[in-house]
């Protein structure tokens, strides 16, 4: 796939198909993605590739830490009360909508959330990892570089992902069952798989605010300067 129609066509998908994934094209995908930039060439990244019983047994943990009240880490909250609360909420609205999921109706509402949970059924799941070297929050650049780089060449090989903080929201559920050292800290956590676009949720298509409400130019105006 071109690299443009790539970038245009990468979204998240909330279901996928059981076929399963196998080691040998993970690996090629994981290979393409550390060609990804690095400040100073630290090379920050390392990855946890879940499938299988362990996988099983970690979906299944999760809704039962979730069932049982426990919070949840996430990572670092939105800004409340701004614009980017306000594009997180239309997201919500527009994924329930389509689930037909009803404002008042708790018990769908709780459902959705464990799919979430559950990798979105993917057949595999990629956990993002950083040594604990490295002070919170960490290398962002390096890792967000990582995981666009991973979710693009996935594409190639006609696989969806869905990037997600609540894949990773409880680390001692995923340590107990792929045994990742606590000197290991999960960053995030990628869902891989053939989509189901049957799926209603599948469906959607996330806006992007148009460049001009984000972009100053400077220096532009000079007559000498390609218009």
């Amino acid at each position: 796939m071109e690299i443009i129609e790539a970038i245009m066509k990468r979204k998240s998908i909330r279901d996928f198909k059981p076929d399963s994934i196998s080691k040998e094209v993970l690996e090629k995908i994981l290979e393409i993605s550390v060609r990804s930039p690095s400040g100073v060439n630290k090379q920050p990244w390392e990855f946890a590739i879940l499938t299988g019983e362990v996988l099983e047994n970690i979906k299944s943990g999760n809704v039962e830490a979730y069932e049982s009240g426990k919070k949840g880490d996430y990572g670092r909250g939105g800004a409340l009360d701004s614009i980017y609360r306000d594009r997180q909420v239309n997201l919500a609205k527009e994924l329930f909508r389509l689930m037909d999921i009803q404002r008042e109706d708790q018990e769908k509402r709780a459902e959705w959330l464990k799919c979430g949970y559950r990798y979105f059924n993917a057949p595999a799941a990629i956990i993002i990892l950083v040594d604990e070297i490295f002070p919170e929050p960490g290398p962002l650049m390096d890792i967000g570089a990582v995981i666009q780089t991973l979710c693009l060449a996935a594409l190639h090989y006609e696989f969806g992902t869905c990037i997600t903080a609540q894949g990773k929201a409880y680390p001692d559920v995923i340590r107990k069952y792929a045994d990742i050292p606590t000197s290991k800290r999960m960053v995030m956590a990628i869902a891989i798989g053939y989509p189901n676009w049957d799926y209603p949720a599948n469906k959607i298509e996330t806006p992007r605010e148009p460049v001009k409400n984000i972009t100053t130019w400077h220096g532009f105006s000079d007559p000498h300067l390609p218009r």
